[in-house]
């Protein structure tokens, strides 16, 4: 199974780092060389980040707390930033290394570009096993039956992902049969997948409808996903999180920093810039929720079950979890369940906001928000599952179960830049030391550091908690730091797809219902035919 957190980074032109309880740097031979997923430095290297002390102290405070909602954000965005992630993060040559494949795919494979290899794999003739027997539609999975539920005590076929069904172990037989077992490490992301599959077998529908056939049919529906995907990424998702001007200056006048200025080759497969892999992107883990309203039987209102919350949402996914109310996350073994229950289905009307579509009738009980893009997380991520980063079976101390914890320990690992060094690099005015320490008021409380922490923190912030301060004084968006290197590390990667709407600039969507508009409600409802019922299958208490 692929590790949702990296313990390894091969960065160009500098070597491996690895991280096994010490920093390690180390001269690659030619074949880890040429199998490592790329990576790039944009700053300069910091090797003076402290030790554990300002680690544990400042992840301490961020997940002490109660975060604000956003000013409006659908919480839905959240996951579909994490499916994003690992579209960019895929490395879809790791399920062949043992077959022959050209130094060409390897580079390919393991470059970041927005082309939905995490949906495709290496396509249907490379990897049949994750399409119909058409070689064109991509496999769905059936929900299993909740027994004596009026509602829920039925199978759903087309509403959990496709699962192995085989093997000795339940885990073996729960996996999800998609190129990226991340995105079932929660059932949010995976139901986020399992609308893109449903996206692209509508759109293979429709045009099998008008006549196209054969090998056409699939590199034209797959064009059509691909380009409508990123319109969302580039109108929908990041104008939602980082400051719109920002996002328009770069897709209008170019990159200042990823693969730009004299020299750049645009050419050559992108790298990935480790400053929006262990920093920069990681903003979206503050926008978790710890609790959902999730479908008519787990939420907060009268009659439900129980409340959705985080660690539930964990729990009913293959790779986190075990699929089942009475299962352990950390057993695999354990739990009654080896596909999703019927009843947890998701009720997207919950997770977007229909109404932007003019779609009043698709309003429900309501939609959850993000949490706010600032320097909080929810409770549960001081503890999050051991499935989610790969430690099943492992002995491991509280503070490892923090993911600021472990975000800020990954960075030192890297020697990553502080905040200032990449504000001096982007000619930006840094923070100041009150902003630092104190943020909006709302956000982390930082008045237990000690004194030598809270210097360290001052004078070398950690890149990742400079961002989540900077879009916390900046209304919940990401700013000039945080926000130039993500939309940048964006612009690339659509730039790198062989698909793409960054060398396509005349390109328009044409599958949403407002000329020009293509949201991720306009996804939803193209793909549910616009009727309910697909998109809330287990419907409203009468």
């Amino acid at each position: 199974m692929r590790r949702h957190e990296r313990d390894k980074f091969f960065v160009v032109d500098e070597g491996v780092f690895t991280g096994d309880g010490t920093r390690k740097r180390s001269r690659p031979n030619a074949q880890e060389e040429i199998r490592s997923f790329r990576f790039s430095r944009l700053g300069p290297a910091n090797e003076e980040t402290g030790e554990d002390s300002l680690h544990t102290a400042l992840a301490t405070a961020m997940t002490t707390g109660t975060a604000p909602d956003s000013a409006g954000v659908p919480a839905g965005f959240t996951y579909l930033g994490q499916f994003v992630d690992h579209d960019l993060t895929m490395d879809n040559t790791a399920t062949v290394l043992g077959t022959e494949v050209t130094v060409e795919e390897l580079l390919q494979g393991r470059s970041p570009a927005l082309d939905l290899d995490s949906l495709y794999g290496r396509g249907p003739d490379a990897e049949p096993r994750f399409y119909q027997p058409d070689k064109i539609r991509l496999k769905t999975g059936k929900t299993a039956a909740v027994p004596g539920d009026p509602v829920a005590g039925r199978d759903l076929d087309g509403f959990d992902l496709p699962r192995v069904g085989e093997g000795s172990t339940k885990g073996a037989r729960r996996l999800a049969v998609i190129p990226d077992s991340r995105n079932d490490e929660n059932l949010i992301v995976a139901q986020t997948h399992l609308a893109f599959i449903r996206f692209h077998n509508k759109i293979a529908d429709t045009l099998v409808a008008q006549g196209m056939t054969g090998a056409e049919l699939f590199a034209k529906t797959r064009e059509l996903v691909t380009l409508h995907y990123q319109w969302i990424v580039r109108h929908d998702f990041l104008p939602r999180v980082i400051d719109p001007a920002i996002v328009d200056d770069v897709f209008t006048n170019g990159r200042k920093l990823v693969d730009a200025g004299p020299g750049a080759r645009i050419d050559e497969p992108p790298t990935m810039p480790i400053e929006f892999s262990v920093a920069a992107y990681r903003f979206g883990h503050s926008m978790v929720r710890d609790q959902y309203e999730w479908n008519r039987f787990f939420n907060s209102g009268a009659g439900a079950i129980t409340k959705a919350t985080l660690p539930l949402l964990f729990n009913f996914s293959g790779t986190s979890g075990t699929l089942s109310p009475d299962g352990k996350p950390d057993d695999p073994e354990t739990g009654g369940f080896e596909r999703l229950p019927t009843n947890w289905c998701a009720d997207f009307r919950r997770l977007y906001d229909f109404t932007e579509a003019g779609r009043d009738d698709l309003k429900g009980p309501g939609v959850n928000l993000t949490k706010r893009v600032d320097s909080l997380l929810v409770d549960p991520l001081k503890a999050v599952p051991a499935g989610s980063f790969n430690g099943r079976g492992s002995a491991l101390d509280s503070i490892e179960r923090n993911l600021a914890f472990r975000n800020l320990t990954r960075a030192s690992m890297v020697d990553l830049a502080t905040g200032q060094q990449m504000a001096e690099l982007l000619g930006e005015k840094p923070l100041t030391a009150s902003q630092l320490l104190d943020g909006d008021g709302s956000g982390a409380a930082l008045k237990d550091l000690a004194d030598d922490d809270r210097d360290r923190l001052v004078s070398k912030t950690p890149l990742w908690f400079y961002i989540l301060r900077e879009a916390e004084v900046n209304d919940g968006k990401l700013g000039a730091v945080g926000g130039r290197i993500v939309v940048e590390t964006f612009h690339r990667a659509i730039e790198a797809s062989r698909i793409s709407i960054v060398r396509q600039p005349a390109w328009r969507p044409t599958l949403g219902a407002e000329k020009d508009v293509f949201r991720m409600v306009d996804l939803l409802l193209f793909l549910s035919d616009g009727k309910e019922d697909l998109l809330n299958p287990l419907g409203d208490p009468s």
